[in-house]
């Protein structure tokens, strides 16, 4: 008798994030306000001060350490029940243990490192043309002044198209990760919840479950077969 399966299909957007903003950009320069030369304080006199005393520095004995308690030996997994007709998968857990979400999670961290040095380097470019013009302070002519500044506005509104294009690049580059990673490893769930003749496979972190037999999670079987998977083409 054939058994109808039941997937559930969830986005794997807690392990495969957009992860933090990238780099904000420069705020805007502020022109320094024409300086007075500051009034001269009337002399003085020096206070008396008298010598310390000084105390001889008291010494705690050293504090001694209990040594660190060591980490619970992992229990074996526990036997999936016989007869058992649902089971669970932890769709976080498959990301972060899985060549395959591990290799797309790596893409993702690459691609915001290269986007962050580009950013971090305009960024540098607009903070020494601002320091330039705090620096300035009256030496610039006015026509110079107001170059200078028009230049800053325009790096500025760069570093921001900058910015927003990577954060845009970042989100659509994970989204199509999520649906690749989706649409390979539906078939593995299906597959292992065949052989054991479920009716339902939930994931565990999105079903609402309070409470459920570890026995029949089966993310550690998902993964194993996952890696030993052929590597096929995503669909267009």
């Amino acid at each position: 008798m054939q058994v109808k399966m039941i997937l559930t299909t969830v986005a794997v957007a807690s392990v495969l994030t957009v992860g933090p903003a990238f780099a904000q950009a420069t705020p805007p320069p502020q022109t320094p306000p024409a300086q007075n030369p500051p009034a001269q304080p009337p002399p003085t006199q020096p206070p008396t001060t008298q010598p310390p005393t000084t105390q001889p520095p008291t010494t705690q004995p050293p504090a001694t350490q209990k040594p660190a308690t060591p980490p619970p030996a992992p229990q074996p997994p526990k036997p999936f029940p016989e007869g058992a007709k649902v089971g669970f998968v932890d769709l976080q857990v498959i990301a972060s243990n899985s060549v395959e979400g591990k290799a797309a999670t790596a893409k993702l961290d690459e691609y915001r490192k290269k986007k962050n040095g580009e950013i971090a380097e305009k960024n540098k470019q607009a903070q020494a043309l601002q320091a330039k013009l705090q620096q300035g302070g009256n030496v610039l002519n006015e026509q110079a002044r107001a170059q200078a500044e028009k230049d800053l506005q325009k790096m500025q509104r760069e570093l921001q198209a900058l910015q927003e294009d990577a954060n845009q690049e970042l989100q659509d580059m994970t989204a199509q990760l999520q649906s690749q990673f989706q649409e390979r490893l539906n078939p593995i769930i299906e597959q292992v919840a065949t052989e054991k003749n479920l009716h339902a496979v939930f994931s565990v972190r999105d079903s609402g479950i309070i409470w459920a037999y570890s026995g029949i999670d089966i993310s550690a079987e998902v993964i194993k077969r996952f890696d030993a998977a052929p590597k096929t083409a995503p669909k267009k």
